[in-house]
């Protein structure tokens, strides 16, 4: 059978019809001028049609190259068609592979948050390296190529990445695109090449003010009757963080109980927390107004909606704190370090106390099995203890009518 009898000056001012180019390759040409690529065969005593490609994505020597891998599996007895359908899943990109991942986890996670960290550390760190590799061709020498140039600068973020795409890579070896060996693994591999995070990064605290200094600010902080100001006493009375208290909304208040419950969803352990109120956060509560359609306890500006993430650090930036602040570099997330080293220097409560005013993790984990409660009623007595020691220097102890500002 004659075959290559079209020339390529013909496939492409081909009028509208159908042309053989021998051994059952075939371009139809459409009457609007489009060409397609047909390969027809037998198989089992049967005529069958498969499609290879449009022109000019397909040319005339890849149309040929595919007819003739066709010919031979039908030779030897094999459909073209159904074989093309068994053919076994491209390898994807490690860029590929990751937004597959992201886009089958990101429902299992806590918050939108995390999965737009997800993206912007791969995205950052790890696509300008092995974003356009192959997941099975990734080894060893990529991953310390992705790492070493923030291992030592920025370590928190490089371990993180570390784990993200050793997660991705066992995503990959899941599905069967790579082999069981994951050059991204920690335990028993990268930690044989590169140094322990701890042994290379410096913790930084959020700049807290000194315990001693924290009543004058109360007592300042009390002549100020904004909400930011009011939402500030709260947090600085019930050492709790600030998304935790701009979110607050009044259903999770019992102020019969002094309780304040803290959904899981909010916490950053994932569990719901109890926070006792003292009497000078029941005070401070009892005075804020019930704005009807806004369930917050410390409202915005915006219908519906609670105080910025940014209020209380610009109120603060306004007081003279904050970076290259006159008074000191304080943020509000501080004041937790400052009610943890009152409660070890002036308090007599026990450190698991303080802990668990904190919701901080057990980090023992016998320990952790055998907890059970969460030492609420002691904990009131610490608040309490700590609500006293606030008012050391309060000139009006009164709790002033909120105001609308900001």
């Amino acid at each position: 059978m004659a075959i290559h009898k079209l020339a390529p000056r013909k496939v492409a001012n081909a009028k509208a019809g159908k042309y053989e180019d021998g051994g059952g390759l075939r371009l139809v040409v459409s009457s609007a001028g489009a060409r397609k690529w047909i390969f027809r065969f037998s198989i089992k005593g049967k005529r069958r049609e498969m499609g290879l490609g449009s022109f000019p994505d397909v040319g005339l020597a890849d149309a040929r190259r595919k007819a003739s891998e066709c010919r031979l599996q039908a030779a030897n007895g094999v459909d073209p068609i159904e074989a093309r359908r068994v053919e076994p899943e491209a390898v994807p990109t490690f860029t590929t592979c990751a937004a597959r991942y992201i886009r089958t986890h990101r429902r299992g996670w806590k918050n939108a948050k995390h999965a737009r960290q997800w993206v912007s550390t791969l995205k950052t760190y790890a696509r300008p390296v092995i974003g356009a590799k192959h997941v099975d061709a990734i080894d060893t020498k990529d991953i310390l190529e992705t790492l070493s140039p923030i291992w030592t600068s920025k370590t928190e973020t490089a371990k993180r990445l570390q784990g993200r795409i050793e997660n991705v890579l066992d995503f990959a070896t899941a599905h069967k695109y790579r082999d069981a060996e994951n050059p991204a693994r920690w335990r028993g591999h990268l930690d044989m090449l590169l140094p322990k995070p701890s042994r290379v990064t410096t913790v930084k605290h959020h700049p807290a003010m000194p315990y001693s200094g924290v009543p004058a600010f109360m007592s300042e902080l009390s002549k100020n009757s904004s909400v930011s100001a009011l939402a500030l006493q709260f947090l600085i009375l019930t050492a709790t963080r600030t998304s935790e208290v701009l979110k607050a909304q009044w259903p999770e208040i019992d102020l019969a109980a002094a309780v304040w419950t803290v959904p899981g969803s909010r916490m950053k352990g994932g569990q719901d927390h109890r926070v006792p109120m003292p009497d000078a956060a029941l005070d401070l509560l009892n005075a804020l107004p019930r704005i009807e359609g806004n369930p917050y306890l410390f409202p915005g500006t915006r219908y519906g909606r609670p105080l910025s993430n940014m209020a209380l650090l610009q109120l603060m930036r306004g007081m003279g704190y904050g970076v290259n602040g006159a008074r000191g570099d304080y943020v509000p997330h501080g004041f937790r370090s400052s009610f943890r080293d009152w409660s070890g220097e002036v308090s007599s409560f026990p450190r698991d106390v303080a802990e668990m005013a904190l919701a901080h993790a057990i980090q023992n984990k016998v320990e952790a099995a055998y907890r059970r409660g969460d030492l609420f009623e002691k904990r009131a007595k610490m608040m309490a203890a700590w609500a006293a020691f606030l008012e050391q220097q309060r000139e009006d102890r009164k709790v002033v009518p909120i105001r609308r500002e900001v």
